[in-house]
């Protein structure tokens, strides 16, 4: 009986480290697929934010400026210019403290850039077609919200690498977002369609470059991992 253990470990060890590789493997597969129920987020935010971007004196973008104006006139912050990357560096925290995401490191890292060139090229084209001036006056840049719209990509990387792991990630990553999204109305920077709008292209182009990338840097690393299961 005494020996039962050890010989049951040896038996055992094998199969268990072949279970780990084909956990690694399939982080490499892993995949998302275009799912039309993914855009309802997204679209629901964009289509929002533009019902309510009215110009009029009574519009509701205005009414929550003036409100904002009548509780937190004297309120400033810095941080949402250095909280909107949290998301999108979170995940390098995790890899430093041994937290897995699905994607491999190389193509999470390429889907995170191909996101951002994608938010900010459509950030800065509506901002310089819409031509809308700031709450505060200090700029025609207002529409839509490039540090929300960063915050909510980053968000949606998180949520998408960890859910399944985590299911408490999403509520953080995006509550995070929306945070900095709050604040950027806070201090009088942005009108409410600003961040609805710029929330939504952050998921977006997130959600679109998932569904697009080619995975090509994990093949080498998959094959690995593969001939390795054979001993």
């Amino acid at each position: 009986m005494k020996h039962s253990i050890p010989v049951l470990s040896l038996i055992i060890l094998p199969f268990a480290g072949i279970s780990q590789v084909r956990d690694s493997i399939s982080n490499f597969n892993y995949r998302p697929r275009f799912e039309y129920r993914a855009l309802v987020p997204s679209a629901s935010l964009i289509i929002s934010g533009i019902s309510v971007n009215g110009n009029a004196r009574e519009s509701f973008k205005n009414e929550v400026v003036e409100e904002r104006d009548e509780h937190l006139s004297r309120f400033h912050t810095g941080i949402d210019n250095y909280l909107q990357f949290s998301p999108v560096l979170m995940p390098y925290v995790f890899d430093i403290a041994g937290i897995k995401s699905k994607t491999d490191i190389a193509n999470r890292t390429a889907i995170a850039l191909k996101s951002q060139v994608v938010m900010m090229a459509a950030v800065y084209v509506l901002k310089n077609t819409t031509h809308q001036l700031r709450p505060d006056g200090s700029a025609y840049t207002s529409f839509p919200s490039g540090h929300t719209a960063q915050a909510f990509m980053g968000a949606a990387i998180l949520s998408e690498e960890y859910k399944d792991r985590y299911k408490w990630m999403p509520y953080a990553a995006y509550g995070v977002a929306s945070a900095v999204g709050i604040m950027r109305m806070a201090n009088n920077r942005h009108y409410i369609s600003d961040v609805l709008v710029g929330a939504g292209i952050g998921i977006l182009s997130t959600k679109v470059i998932y569904w697009t990338h080619q995975y090509k840097w994990g093949r080498k690393n998959k094959k690995e991992l593969r001939d390795k299961s054979l001993f």
